[in-house]
């Protein structure tokens, strides 16, 4: 270390000639100095995303999920600009099975009395940035089989909805779970801002639109136990996954059977969900609900890009 006195009489410190400049510690999974690249990329999610799965499956239903086949078709022929319209039985439907979420996410967890091993009803999660435990009730395994349960009452007796009701009005879904995505990443934005559950948990970059694709406020909530980033990462969209392959059913209808590869993968993905519910205590643990502010990708992703994308089948 060399020191050389200055004219006013301080010292100034140089360590092999090079001055030291503090380091700065980042938040997990968010920008703390939004450059213009960053900027580029948060718009790019939040104006072009959406468009995805309406995309991929007008690839898939009309041109053998082939998107350049789709693309050379649109460049060649120009079709004309046709806005999708949406019935309000689509609307409705929508809304019913947002509201049973709702309903069955609020039920005392039965299962983990009748089932052995199975972790579920209240349940603590990890301790967040300000030094809070949030608490969960964990019925995800209850709700998921009672959805199930419905839907094959309703085939072979209720007959209340057709059993392929979401391949039937998948474009309307999509434009609905769409504008959904974009209103609840909306009220969580102002909810984070305004009136959050836990203040001393909100993050802020200073750039709207990062703020609002990353999120403000860790853990939104409505009074005690509805928890917006457990709900919706792990209900309406996960849930809808298994029903939409059921949509399978289709095939029996226009071609007399299912066919072997759909029954695999519906096999096979029922698995996944099925882990992931049995889990469901586990998954407080992990990055979603430990690290990851409740914004627009979780929002947007879990009403449209989880029910949508991994059903293309």
């Amino acid at each position: 270390v060399q020191q050389r006195v200055l004219t006013n009489g301080n010292a100034e410190k140089h360590l092999n000639n090079n001055v030291t400049k503090p380091s700065v510690r980042g938040q997990w999974g968010r920008a703390w100095n939004v450059d213009y690249k960053t900027l580029l990329g948060a718009m790019f999610v939040l104006f072009v995303c959406p468009l995805m799965p309406l995309l991929m499956h007008t690839a898939c239903g009309s041109y053998e999920c082939s998107i350049s086949s789709m693309v050379l078709d649109v460049w060649t022929h120009t079709p004309p600009f046709v806005l999708p319209s949406v019935s309000m039985y689509a609307v409705k439907a929508y809304f019913v099975w947002m509201g049973l979420q709702l309903l069955l996410s609020v039920l005392p967890d039965i299962f983990h009395h009748l089932v052995p091993r199975y972790t579920g009803g209240m349940q603590s999660g990890a301790v967040t940035p300000s030094g809070r435990i949030n608490h969960y009730n964990i019925n995800g395994l209850q709700a998921w089989l009672i959805c199930h349960v419905i839907w094959f009452l309703n085939v072979h007796w209720l007959k209340l909805f057709k059993p392929s009701i979401v391949f039937d009005h998948v474009t309307e879904f999509m434009i609905i779970a769409n504008i959904a995505g974009y209103s609840l990443a909306t009220f969580v934005y102002i909810k984070g801002r305004c009136f959050p559950t836990h203040e001393n948990d909100c993050k802020s970059s200073g750039n709207i639109l990062y703020d609002y694709l990353m999120g403000v406020e860790f853990n939104p909530r409505i009074g005690d136990w509805f928890d917006f980033k457990l709900f919706f990462n792990g209900r309406p969209g996960i849930v809808a996954w298994t029903i939409i392959n059921l949509s399978a059913a289709r095939q029996q209808e226009t071609h007399g059977h299912v066919t072997d590869s759909m029954v695999l993968l519906n096999i096979l993905q029922a698995i996944y969900v099925i882990d992931f519910f049995w889990n469901e205590a586990w998954y407080l643990k992990t990055i979603d609900i430990c690290h990851d502010h409740f914004g627009f990708y979780l929002a947007w992703g879990d009403l449209v890009f989880l029910p949508f994308m991994y059903t293309l089948q």
